[in-house]
């Protein structure tokens, strides 16, 4: 039998770092993209609810895949089992994560008029 293979990816997103695992992920035709599919959650049997997992569960409700810019993707792992989902804040309150690639600053020349 052929074993399944899961992935665990870590993203940005709004602000946020997303962490989700899911059977298929692969590079997108649409350029610059990773294409990620089968998004796991895992099934609740106790009554102790994680509300983040929660967060994830809600928002990904009927997404069939999803893709995600390549400069927003973390890391990939290959995990041998499935863990929970999560979203932890970035690196904007002085934590160790800075989000890639930076906002440029904008350009205060102006064009010569001669």
């Amino acid at each position: 039998m052929k074993e399944d293979k899961i992935y665990r990816i870590a993203f940005h997103n709004r602000g946020d770092v997303y962490e989700l695992h899911a059977r298929k992920v692969h590079q997108s035709d649409m350029y610059a993209f990773v294409e990620i599919e089968d998004i796991i959650f895992g099934e609740r049997t106790s009554v102790v609810v994680d509300p983040a997992e929660e967060r994830l569960k809600s928002e990904f409700t009927g997404v069939k895949r999803t893709y995600i810019p390549v400069q927003a993707v973390i890391r990939i792992d290959e995990v041998e089992r499935e863990g929970a989902n999560k979203i932890t804040a970035s690196g904007s309150d002085g934590g160790k994560i800075t989000p890639f690639p930076l906002p440029t600053p904008p350009c205060d020349t102006q064009p010569d008029s001669n």
